[in-house]
């Protein structure tokens, strides 16, 4: 009989033979309760696990599995008041983090313990420098000079690879990528050298090159330094690169834990295999078949065509504010979207994707031609544009920001319907009440406001808003990148179903690859505000002709420890911008045909 498996438990305590000598951090016992308007509940319950030297321990889970909160009460920054350690250890050394008082806990906080957050545009002060948030923090836990503290600063933005450091230490936060933010934090959390850094969700919000980036970054500086990591995410990707352990949250308990090949590989609970078999993955297709047979060979009339699309914005400065500089968001774009069809718009922070789309829906002036159902747009005023503007919808990256807080979901889903004059007041709710039905809500939720649906259901919402109207097109902007991978996965099935049943076509915007490649029949690739290369989902992503097709799909994260890479791929420096002077117009890419319709342009 074989001996029982100690390293890969359910709920149970870190593996016994890991050595508590060896443990930099222990957790024990830990429950975090939250006071609210129905009294006091556990967020964490009874959570216990030890982190190694040099260790990358993952804790992985959707939004309200504590994954966050346990971060935050090792750092010693819950909430207050409301929130609090009721139960429980965490040990770094003999030190125990929940015992100290806020002033002793000053000390360690950033010295020995760091944190890198999710969004570095909130983390980092807007008004000051990135030289003097380095400088302050390294002066603030260690007795270096001014000048001592300045270099330091100077070797931290050089380790993790920021191109003239010099000059972005004058530079203040706005003035960079996000990218080149998260860059920054990692290098202010590592500037002390602590002994852990905990990194909560450090590159949802990230490209997904970037993301291979900053990844490749925190393994080589664990390498150098030997620091052990925590690894906060619910890109189950990512936790297949970056992993020693993997820890699995649900509802503020621990539910799994073990080494991260056995967790993928065997997992024990059912929960963990379906957070596995949600995640989208570049060649399984979910739906692939299906989605190819519903566009038909041919095809009457285009439901949106774009000829020689062009977005640009001046940059005005100056004592007269006179135009500078100009942006050249999108130049010279051109596509059609076919009834049925999903045409996918992918690419970096910065390429026009969005600015394409938000012209397509009447959101931004351009030049050029867009058609509509066969109607070229231009010249087109008042009553008739808004008649055709009625065909194409959008979903929006964040739904709460999309819906008004102030408003019944119900009021917010018929409004379309009361703005274009449609359908009578009991009709509008009849057919609000339907469209509840068919997005997997039920008629009863109509009347509640937005902060009481999950963000899943709140994305649902915003799809029934976009329904409403029965619109030709619907233009979906990074539509399930904020969502947890199974809320993603069950949306990602919606729109198959609605467009199935509907008809409608997609525009879909996306710099996920793997959830691109698993929704689109067709790939548009876009690059500084022109398209590089376009043709089918297959030929795209089966035989990738342009380099930076190739440099997108490769950094890709695998969910499978056995095929980890050894290093990502590395940025050439950072993207280029797209603002040139006033009269310097950029070379216009001219794609070819390499065969069956896939077209793409020469590298540049």
């Amino acid at each position: 009989m074989m001996a029982p498996d100690t390293h890969h438990r359910t709920g149970a305590p870190a593996p016994a033979d890991r050595e508590a000598a060896a443990a930099v951090l222990d957790v024990s016992g830990l429950t975090i309760a939250v006071r609210g308007e129905e009294g006091e509940r556990e967020v964490v319950s009874d959570l216990s696990f030890t982190l190694g030297r040099g260790e990358t321990l993952c804790i992985a889970g959707e939004s309200g599995s504590g994954k966050s909160m346990t971060s935050l009460a090792i750092m010693g920054l819950l909430p207050q008041p409301g929130a609090r350690v009721a139960a429980g250890s965490i040990r770094l050394g003999q030190l125990d983090l929940a015992a100290l008082d806020e002033s002793r806990m000053r000390r360690v906080r950033g010295n020995r313990v760091a944190m890198i957050f999710q969004e570095p545009m909130t983390s980092l002060n807007p008004v000051l420098s990135i030289g003097r948030q380095l400088v302050e923090s390294i002066e603030t836990h260690t007795d270096l000079s001014r000048a001592q503290a300045r270099r330091r600063a100077l070797e931290a933005l050089k380790a993790v690879r920021i191109s003239e450091a010099e000059k972005r230490l004058k530079q203040f936060p706005h003035e960079l990528s996000g990218g080149m933010r998260q860059r920054v934090m990692i290098a202010m959390a590592l500037a002390l050298e602590p002994e852990v850094l905990i990194a909560d969700e450090p590159t949802t919000a990230l490209d997904v090159t970037v993301q291979g980036e900053v990844l490749e970054l925190l393994r080589d500086l664990q390498r150098q330094h030997g620091t052990s990591v925590i690894l906060i995410t619910h890109d189950m990707g990512v936790v297949a690169e970056m992993a020693d352990r993997v820890i699995v949250m649900r509802h503020g308990r621990m539910v799994e834990q073990g080494s991260v090949e056995d967790i993928f590989a065997g997992p024990k609970v059912a929960y963990t295999r379906e957070l596995l078999a949600a995640v989208p993955r570049i060649g399984s297709g979910a739906g692939r078949q299906a989605t190819r047979d519903a566009v038909p060979e041919t095809a009457p009339q285009p439901v949106v065509v774009a000829r020689n699309l062009q977005v640009r914005f001046d940059l005005r400065g100056g004592l007269f504010g006179t135009v500078q500089r100009r942006v050249h968001a999108v130049e010279g774009v051109s596509f059609a979207i076919q009834p049925n069809e999903t045409l996918a718009l992918v690419g970096e922070s910065g390429c026009g994707k969005s600015t394409t789309a938000k012209a397509l829906a009447g959101l931004l002036p351009y030049a050029g031609d867009i058609l509509i159902g066969g109607r070229n747009l231009t010249g087109l005023k008042g009553t008739e544009r808004k008649a055709i503007r009625r065909d194409v919808q959008m979903v929006f990256q964040d739904p709460f920001a999309s819906l008004d807080p102030r408003m019944r979901v119900g009021d917010l889903v018929a409004e379309p319907l009361l703005v274009h004059g449609v359908a009578s007041k009991r009709e509008r709710q009849e057919r609000a009440a339907a469209l509840f039905e068919r997005v997997g809500l039920s008629a009863s939720q109509m009347e509640r406001y937005p902060h009481e649906f999950s963000g899943g259901q709140r994305q649902r919402i915003c799809i029934a808003r976009a329904l409403a109207l029965q619109p030709k097109l619907v233009i979906a902007d990074e539509s399930v990148s904020a969502l947890d991978v199974s809320v993603q996965a069950r949306v990602l099935e919606l729109l198959r179903e609605l467009q199935q049943e509907f008809g409608i076509a997609y525009l879909f915007i996306s710099h996920d690859m793997a959830v691109v490649e698993n929704i689109s029949d067709r790939v548009a690739v876009m690059y500084l505000g022109q398209i590089v290369e376009m043709g089918t989902r297959d030929q795209v992503f089966s035989d990738p002709r342009h380099p930076y097709t190739r440099r997108l799909i490769e950094a890709v994260p695998v969910p499978d420890p056995a095929r980890r890479r050894q290093r990502f791929a590395r940025l050439d420096g950072e993207i280029p911008s797209p603002a040139r002077t006033v009269g310097d117009e950029p070379a216009r890419l001219v794609l070819r045909d390499v065969g069956s319709g896939h077209m793409v342009a020469d590298p540049v």
